[in-house]
């Protein structure tokens, strides 16, 4: 298994080196050990199958993201290398599952699964986890200074219904507009109680940046 991990690491590196860094192999690093440390809060550390697949559906999860692909093969990189890796079918199936299904788009789409196991939720926690709070508002702004997005413009209202199509193309919109259209969403769809506790904080803290951010763009902080 630690073979196995550190082959995994090894393929995040190659694989996302050209990435910005809002979707680096540092956030992979991070949400590893969130993931990691949620298992165990939730009582899955007992179960060694449990923790190998949260670890490598968390380090695999970006490998393949539809907003870094650069080629149509890249979308078969992790499940090559599970295959490569001879992992018994029932453990691969379950990986590319919890990847495949944790994704924002799709739970707005409504094509997320109302059941799920214990391991696609501490994974998807985690991942949302790294999208808020401190480290999810520099990845905000990191990803959206990439795509030369629009910092904030009060002309352009936030979508209060975004469809899973208008949410993969983000036309006109700005970089603020996305806390209010995903981040601030999150901490409601946590799946984990451990999960939930830790969003508080996180949430919280974007909520108070939000009203400085305003304040110092009309000019009254």
């Amino acid at each position: 298994m630690e073979s196995r991990v550190r082959k995994a690491e090894k393929l995040v590196e190659r694989n996302m080196k050209g990435n910005d860094a809002s979707h680096d192999a540092s956030h992979v690093w991070r949400v590893r050990d969130l993931a990691l440390s949620l298992a165990r809060e939730e009582g899955l550390a007992s179960n060694p199958d449990s923790m190998e697949i949260v670890e490598l559906a968390a380090l695999l999860h970006d490998i393949g993201d539809y907003k870094y692909l650069r080629d149509p093969s890249e979308e078969k990189i992790v499940e090559n290398f599970l295959e490569d890796e001879g992992l018994e079918e029932s453990k691969k199936m379950r990986i590319l599952n919890i990847i495949k299904k944790m994704g924002f788009k799709d739970e707005i789409a409504g094509l997320a699964n109302a059941e799920f196991s214990p391991e696609f939720g501490v994974v998807q926690d985690a991942d949302r986890l790294d999208a808020i709070g401190a480290i999810g508002i520099a990845r905000c702004f990191t990803f959206g200074g990439s795509r030369n997005r629009v910092l904030h413009d009060p002309a352009i209202k936030p979508r209060s219904d975004v469809s899973k199509e208008q949410y993969m193309k983000k036309e006109e919109q700005t970089t603020v507009n996305h806390f209010h259209e995903k981040l601030l969403k999150l901490k409601d769809l946590m799946k984990t109680e451990a999960g939930q506790r830790r969003a508080e904080k996180r949430h919280k803290f974007m909520e108070e940046f939000l009203m400085e951010f305003y304040e110092e763009w009309d000019g009254k902080a």
